[in-house]
């Protein structure tokens, strides 16, 4: 099919035009469904409006997830929200269909909410990195603006020019490594931790500083990535979105 006819075939079905310059399409669902919080307009923003990649940007549901929707998409992203409520909306079937998404090569990416939903430390996680939440009793510890310390390969795959960068917070997990090796769940890659912290709300302090802000592995033939802040709430950094999603969609 010609892109030309591609282009007229997603007007004519799905209302609107994949949007960016690049050659390649990529085609990224959003999950919008129970649980879904009110910065997955600003995600669904921050992917519609880039203007270097080729985007198809498309909502879905964990009912068409259930049902095999995803066979058309090549990145699924969880937003901001619930990550209990959207785990459990898509149910132990619905949990497997995105696994085996992965496994079969599709790409990942969970924001906050999706993030915790990408552990393997709740009864509704995805299990699709081998992680725990740190201090789950303060999950709901404030939000603000953190600064968060790079990897040297963080500093690279985040094009910034030094090593921190800063980004808003809003309540996200506190990835760190697991207490025990899960065999079947891959282990990430941390591209950045928590140089300062949000401590509201009774939480402790110098928990949050050192663990996981940013991380990314492979899971079978795909991808996963999760941000535990909110880059699409954040001035000036929405790009850090579809970067993300440009990494998860390589083959």
């Amino acid at each position: 099919m010609s892109k030309v006819c591609f282009l007229l075939l997603n007007i004519l079905v799905f209302g609107f035009a994949p949007v960016g310059t690049a050659e390649e399409l990529i085609r990224v669902a959003v999950f919008q469904d129970e649980g879904t919080g009110a910065t997955s307009k600003k995600l669904l923003h921050a992917l519609e409006t880039d203007d270097r990649l080729t985007l198809d940007v498309r909502r879905i549901t964990a009912e068409e997830i259930r049902g095999g929707k995803l066979a058309d998409v090549d990145v699924l992203v969880h937003p901001g929200g619930s990550g209990s409520k959207q785990g459990k909306a898509l149910g132990k079937s619905g949990r497997e269909t995105v696994r085996q998404f992965v496994r079969d090569g599709g790409g990942y990416l969970g924001v906050c909410a999706g993030a915790y939903l990408a552990t393997n430390d709740y009864t509704w996680s995805l299990n699709l990195i081998d992680a725990k939440v740190l201090d789950r009793r303060h999950w709901a510890r404030g939000t603000g603006a953190v600064k968060l310390r790079l990897s040297p390969v963080g500093t690279k795959f985040f094009q910034c020019e030094g090593d921190e960068l800063s980004l808003y917070y809003g309540q996200g997990p506190l990835l760190a490594r697991r207490e025990w090796d899960d065999p079947n769940v891959p282990d990430y890659e941390s591209l950045a931790i928590f140089a300062t912290e949000i401590a509201k709300k009774g939480a402790p302090r110098g928990v949050m500083i050192g663990t996981s802000a940013a991380v990314r592995c492979n899971y079978g033939q795909g991808r996963v990535f999760c941000y535990s802040p909110h880059p699409e709430s954040t001035k000036g950094q929405h790009h850090l979105i579809p970067l993300a999603v440009e990494w998860l969609a390589v083959e």
